[in-house]
């Protein structure tokens, strides 16, 4: 517990010192999504919850944490929130359809022998709960590469006022390529770094490649990270059009304005 206190005393004071206010709401975020994470799981607990839902709504709290405490509420920020609600929709979809055919939801034989004193007639579909583990493992990484694009793109579009819709676009688009190999590796390492025990584990137990591959653990784990890389890759296009769409269309407000004063 004293280490906790410690590596968090010192999170706070770099994030102060680098980020300043911004680096404080930061801080702060990460216990109000902690408090999120924790009342999905107890949602999800509830026979008459759909898990599916409780997942959209928390992934869009957890989207407003992340995009309007952080960064205040502007059109950057909506922006990227409807990107990110739009992807996670279409994820969402896909991701269920993917977990029912794999059959990868619940508990590997691996797990058995930790389990085996417990029941394990929970009462939850598994595999929508194996889609919503999915949705919630991406969700920081999609917003990241929203906020990332929008900002991007605005700067864009102050240095280059008359700028029109489709380069607008194409700008947010090369941005996203920049973003996509980086962000798709992160979450690579990330994912296999948090099962590196499990890997050494199947070694000492002279697990064949084939048996690995197959291993419900590992399947389960690469389909995660394939997802996770589907939406990244989703939500660049998504927000470099809905971006460039609003900017313009603001900017022309704007014009029409200023014709009528004149």
């Amino acid at each position: 517990m004293n280490a906790l206190v410690v590596l968090s005393v010192i999170l706070f004071i770099l994030m102060l010192l680098i980020g300043g206010k911004r680096g404080v709401r930061s801080f702060i975020s990460l216990f109000f999504n902690f408090g999120m994470l924790m009342l999905t799981i107890f949602l999800m607990l509830d026979p008459h919850m759909n898990p599916m839902i409780v997942t959209l709504i928390s992934s869009a709290v957890i989207s407003c944490i992340n995009l309007f405490f952080i960064n205040d509420v502007n059109r950057k920020t909506a922006t990227a929130f409807l990107s990110t609600l739009i992807t996670i929709v279409i994820l969402l979809l896909f991701i269920n359809i993917v977990s029912t055919v794999s059959m990868t939801q619940g508990f590997g034989k691996e797990q058995s022998e930790e389990l085996a004193t417990f029941s394990l007639l929970v009462g939850v579909d598994f595999a929508k709960i194996g889609a919503s583990v999915v949705i919630i493992s991406t969700i920081g990484a999609i917003t990241e590469v929203a906020i990332s694009i929008t900002s991007s793109m605005g700067e864009t579009l102050n240095h280059h006022p008359n700028i029109s819709r489709k380069d607008l676009f194409l700008s947010g688009m090369r941005i996203g390529k920049d973003i996509l190999g980086t962000d798709t590796n992160t979450l690579f390492f990330a994912f296999f770094g948090g099962y590196l025990a499990l890997l050494i584990w199947f070694k000492d137990l002279h697990y064949s490649l084939g048996d690995i591959v197959n291993s419900r653990i590992f399947s389960a784990e690469m389909i995660t990270i394939f997802c996770a890389g589907i939406g990244v890759a989703l939500i660049i296009p998504i927000t470099s059009w809905i971006n460039a769409y609003f900017s313009v269309k603001a900017r022309e407000k704007q014009e029409d304005v200023k014709t009528r004063e004149k």
